[in-house]
């Protein structure tokens, strides 16, 4: 045999050789590496946490409502006559007892001397009549006819001076003239409204409270309302209907506050702050909310095997420096970045706030 021969058939050999041993080596790599699914099961998905406790929070009832006057009466004359005199502008401040509005007597003064004239002749008439019938010179129903003649006199003589009385028409409590519907010349006739009364001391915040809440508030509890000049008033609750309104089941509350020096004005936007009790919440950043399958607020927690739990809350404060919820335990631990994409049940790996951003 040829030496070339034997060269060739060893060289082809060695080929082979070296061929089958790269495969085997592929083999033994692609069996030793681990499967991607393998892979991707070991790293857990990462979320940022912030372990807190809970701070004693006063839950409280917000209302939108209104300032109403606590008295607004329209004062109207009671007996006619042409206005005389009026005493008082739009806008002033009276007192109780304080003219506002004279009406002309006429011919009253005239008239009431007539019917004392009256009630003296009828007084005389009874006082002969009782000494008569004393003596037996005089029947008892006769007697009973001059008494009832002189309380005639008498009744006429009354009302001859109450309608000289209501000729002037006074402010029948404290407050402040928001109207004035009488002028000089005009003729008014009992019934007719002269002026519109308000009373702004103390001013009333009137709100509509819900069904579900009423029952937590009680006449004399504590209440703030903040105006929408920014102004906070103090005040409590006056009063709680006892009926819902039909359409909106809604019960009004009045939140009674001081206003001696008359700078809350009727009409004025409220929001009534009505405190309920105090227990122990969690403050947040509305990021961190979120809802359930069912669609239940809340927030995401991390337990102590880093497992994701969700955790149904209670929203009781709403302010500058983030939301005040309720129903956690007293101390947790808080998804604050991340909890959009990871599910209760989930195991994760937590990273502090406080080591994001260190090797």
């Amino acid at each position: 045999m040829k030496l070339s021969y034997v060269i060739a058939g060893g060289l082809a050999l060695a080929s082979i050789g070296w061929i089958l041993s790269g495969q085997l080596g592929t083999e033994d790599k692609a069996a030793a590496a681990p499967p991607p699914q393998a892979k991707a099961e070991a790293a857990l998905p990462q979320v940022r946490v912030r372990q807190q406790a809970a701070e004693a929070r006063t839950a409280e009832i917000v209302l939108r409502g209104r300032t109403v006057a606590s008295r607004s009466v329209e004062i109207s004359a009671e007996t006619r006559g042409r206005v005389a005199e009026v005493f008082v502008e739009k806008g002033a401040v009276v007192a109780a007892g304080d003219p506002l509005v004279r009406l002309d007597r006429e011919d009253r003064e005239a008239r009431l001397r007539q019917v004392k004239a009256l009630e003296a002749q009828r007084r005389i008439e009874y006082e002969a009549a009782a000494q008569l019938s004393k003596k037996g010179y005089r029947a008892e129903t006769a007697l009973a006819d001059s008494k009832a003649k002189l309380e005639e006199a008498r009744a006429a003589v009354a009302g001859m001076e109450i309608d000289i009385a209501h000729t002037l028409i006074r402010a029948p409590f404290d407050g402040v003239v928001d109207a004035r519907q009488a002028e000089i010349g005009d003729f008014v006739d009992m019934g007719d409204p002269v002026a519109l009364l308000v009373d702004l001391d103390p001013i009333l915040m009137v709100g509509q409270i819900s069904e579900r809440d009423v029952s937590k508030i009680a006449p004399g509890d504590p209440g703030t309302a903040t105006l929408v000049s920014g102004d906070m008033v103090h005040g409590k609750v006056r009063y709680i209907s006892s009926v819902a309104d039909e359409t909106t089941r809604t019960f009004r509350i009045e939140l009674e506050a001081d206003n001696s020096n008359r700078q809350v004005v009727q009409g004025l936007s409220a929001e009534l702050h009505l405190p309920v009790k105090e227990l122990p919440a969690h403050r947040i950043s509305p990021a961190i909310l979120t809802l359930s399958e069912t669609g239940e607020i809340g927030v995401k927690t991390v337990n102590a095997d880093n497992i994701v739990e969700f955790q149904p809350v209670q929203i009781i404060d709403d302010g500058p420096d983030g939301l005040w919820i309720a129903g956690l335990p007293p101390t947790v631990t808080l998804i604050t970045v991340g909890q959009e994409y990871v599910t209760p049940g989930q195991r994760v790996e937590p990273v502090p706030e406080s080591g994001v951003g260190q090797s």
